[in-house]
């Protein structure tokens, strides 16, 4: 939720978001039209309040004819402010429901466009150069006895699938390796829920353009999480919060209904209903959320070397941010079979618009309650797999594992099993 007071003071700023995310400049009309209304409206309801209050002392006071005409210019005067009251409340409610679909205002510098209009910051290792024809993960997966699509749909339906053997060890070994990494830097290890409140889902900003994407269980009005930004974000709803920064590494898994991706990535573990992963999470003060950013981009970055993996930094445009996000950054790892680079984690600077939407503030220096600024970063994730196994394969089909992963798979080669 955008700061009401910032958009009257500077609305071109909002103005321009929208055209960089490729939203409705109107809405900026829209917005200052209700909060003009409802301030009129509220300064209405509460002068005649007063005047109610004011005018109760001169009916105590009243005798006889007099005390009786008063009586009925109260009577008159309570369905008056009854009404300024509704009213009041009603643009208010209107203005509310009309923030909640106003994206947050896009950080400066960000890139315009759309989902192609993404900056390449850098490029960082060397796409293998094999001299055999490399497998895909999937084929590499199934030889090692580590991915079973098949028996995943038979259970569960299309895009779901079995990690089993040192599959399930790989997973267990990388999400390890993440939380160890976190917990080193200093963040507070979580295991969240993974079933959260509506209020929840909708104070993280993921019950707008996303909904489609999320699961719903109707007759106990949960959702299930696609990713624990959500339950780490409102973890501290409702509360202000002391020391900052506070950082949180979360472990969960996570579920997304991949609606309108019909047809994509249909192969293999890329693109799934549920998989695993370590979120970090941090709640900061705004002026530091800039270089809060940088540094959860830089621990993203010490995760992708320990495994190993040639990947590069995209500044991702702002019509493809997500609906909290002011600036994002996708690390994005090369997967040789697709001759391409693809996303494997994602850090967001969200400023205050989650915790505005979700009451979560701190003192500053003045004593005075502000809203924190709340940023979230991947640190491992399921598809980190695909990377791993198709950039450190070998030419017997074997897969060579990162150093960094050695001491967690207890072998330096995953060797293909016999079928």
């Amino acid at each position: 939720m955008i700061d009401l007071r910032a958009l009257r003071n500077d609305p071109d700023r909002l103005r321009a978001s929208q055209r960089a995310r490729g939203e409705d400049e109107a809405v900026v009309d829209e917005l200052l039209g209700l909060d003009e209304r409802r301030r009129s409206a509220l300064s209405t309801f509460e002068s005649l309040r007063a005047e109610q209050k004011s005018f109760g002392k001169s009916v105590s006071k009243a005798q006889g004819e007099e005390r009786q005409k008063l009586l009925d210019r109260a009577k008159e005067l309570a369905q008056q402010v009854k009404e300024a009251d509704a009213e009041a409340q009603r643009l208010d409610q209107e203005l509310q429901a009309l923030l909640l679909t106003v994206p947050n205002l896009v950080e400066e510098g960000a890139p315009e466009g759309g989902e192609e209009d993404y900056v390449v910051l850098e490029e960082v290792g060397t796409p293998p150069a094999f001299d055999f024809e490399p497998k895909d993960h999937l084929e590499l997966g199934e030889r090692l006895g580590a991915i079973d699509m098949e028996r995943g749909a038979k259970v569960s339906g299309a895009r779901f699938f079995f990690l089993t053997g040192v599959g399930a060890q790989l997973q267990m070994a990388l999400l390890n390796l993440a939380m160890e990494q976190a917990i080193e830097a200093g963040f507070t290890p979580m295991i969240p829920p993974v079933l959260v409140k509506p209020e929840s889902m909708e104070g993280t900003g993921f019950l707008g353009a996303h909904a489609s994407e999320v699961y719903r269980l109707p007759e106990d009005d949960l959702y299930l999480v696609g990713t624990s930004e959500v339950p780490l974000a409102a973890y501290h709803r409702d509360e202000i919060i002391g020391a900052l920064p506070r950082r949180y590494v979360g472990w969960s898994s996570c579920f997304r209904r991949e609606a309108g991706s019909y047809g994509k990535d249909t192969r293999g573990i890329i693109r799934v209903h549920q998989f695993d992963k370590v979120e970090m999470f941090s709640y900061c003060d705004p002026e530091d959320a800039h270089e809060e950013h940088l540094r959860l981009l830089n621990w993203e970055k010490q995760m992708l070397a320990k495994v190993e993996l040639p990947y590069r930094v995209i500044d991702v445009a702002a019509g493809d941010l997500g609906t909290s996000a002011a600036r994002k950054y996708d690390c994005e790892a090369w997967v040789p079979t697709q001759s391409r680079y693809r996303e494997l984690t994602s850090t967001s600077n969200c400023t205050e618009f989650q915790a505005r939407r979700l009451s979560v503030r701190f003192r500053d220096d003045e004593g005075r309650t502000r809203p924190v600024a709340t940023l979230n970063g991947t640190l491992a994730t399921t598809r980190w797999i695909v990377a791993i196994l198709e950039n450190h394969q070998q030419a017997d089909g074997s897969v060579r594992v990162p150093e960094a992963l050695r001491k967690y798979l207890g072998r330096e080669v995953l060797e293909p099993v016999a079928r």
